[in-house]
């Protein structure tokens, strides 16, 4: 630091102040100083600073192994909101969601000195583990749902989402709407369950059963084979986009046109479902205000005392997105 002040022609502290991004530096001597800085190939040690401010501006992230939308998307908005933010991120991916496996993750990322962790949440264990970090590290879950002694959530109101959905189809004439759901021992499932079954209870409509399935095409060909041969089957709330384009390929094999026979409506909103055939009907979730807002929840937490502040959650509004997948119901 002391080389690049001496080719620039300014105070140590000068450099110090460029290289925190202080605002009482003027641009001509803040462009000296990267000049000097690009020229002698100055890094700063990054090991160094964090030793001497016990900050590593580093914040760990906890994902798992997994090709399904939503929670890559939570992943990629989480690492943007961070690295707007100015601090650089770890990751450690877990095989299982398991509480061990979590554990694990948040000691190999303590290891590294994160400042805070966020984890990818969908299931209750990994809230379950958070809350059994060191009390030193503030952690943030993202997705599923939160519990009164667990880590703040941010997520998105699974529960809403399936109003909207539901209602739309309801508001179009259909006299029920049915359900391709996703898998029963994830919390998102089971909100939107719980979102789609009251707006029916709402509107004196009759609930059909449920039968769970995954998070994928397959699962939904399967539930929408079954629901096609129904012909008082209008209307499909599917708990996901890849559900919903399985249950369209169940329907177009039965002779069931989608939306004059049968309305279908997604969860998600993946780039690729408005070129769905027809394009998809579906519940819009912004990830990156849930990034956003997860890591605004994180520096709050870090900023505060531990024993202060309550575990919060956050339910980030979804938006129904109408295409042409949903439809009229028509006259018998």
């Amino acid at each position: 630091m002391r080389d690049v002040a001496k080719l620039a022609g300014v105070s140590h502290q000068t450099v110090s102040r460029v290289l925190n991004n202080h605002p009482n530096v003027r641009h001509e001597t803040r462009e000296r100083v990267l000049d000097a800085m690009r020229s002698l190939n100055y890094r700063r040690n990054l090991a160094a600073r964090t030793l001497v401010t016990r900050q590593s501006d580093t914040l760990g992230i906890i994902g798992f192994e997994t090709t399904l939308f939503g929670p890559a998307s939570m992943l990629y908005g989480i690492e943007s909101a961070a690295r707007a933010a100015g601090y650089m991120v770890s990751i450690a991916s877990v095989r299982d969601l398991d509480r061990r496996q979590v554990l694990e993750a948040v000691d190999r990322l303590t290891q590294h000195s994160v400042d805070g962790v966020i984890a990818i949440a969908p299931k209750q264990s990994v809230n379950q583990a958070l809350a059994q970090a060191p009390p030193s590290l503030q952690c943030v879950a993202v997705g599923g749902a939160g519990e009164s002694d667990a880590a703040p959530t941010v997520s998105i109101d699974n529960a809403a989402g399936a109003r909207l959905a539901t209602q739309h189809l309801l508001d179009l004439g259909h006299a029920t709407v049915h359900h391709a759901a996703g898998p029963a021992d994830w919390p998102e499932s089971v909100e939107r369950i719980e979102g789609w079954r009251r707006t029916l209870y709402a509107a004196g409509a009759v609930v059909p059963a449920v039968e769970h399935g995954w998070w994928d095409a397959e699962s939904g060909y399967a539930q929408g084979r079954a629901m096609a041969q129904d012909p008082a089957v209008t209307a499909i709330f599917c708990a996901n986009d890849r559900i919903a384009l399985g249950v369209l390929r169940a329907l177009h094999e039965a002779g069931r046109r989608v939306p004059e026979d049968v309305s279908v409506v997604g969860f998600d909103d993946m780039p690729d479902s408005g070129f769905f055939v027809p394009p998809l009907t579906t519940v819009h979730q912004d990830f990156a205000e849930l990034g956003r807002r997860s890591l605004s929840l994180l520096l709050e937490h870090m900023a505060t005392a531990p024993e202060v502040p309550p575990p919060d959650r956050i339910l980030v509004a979804p938006q129904l997105v109408v295409r042409t997948s949903s439809g009229p119901r028509r006259a018998p």
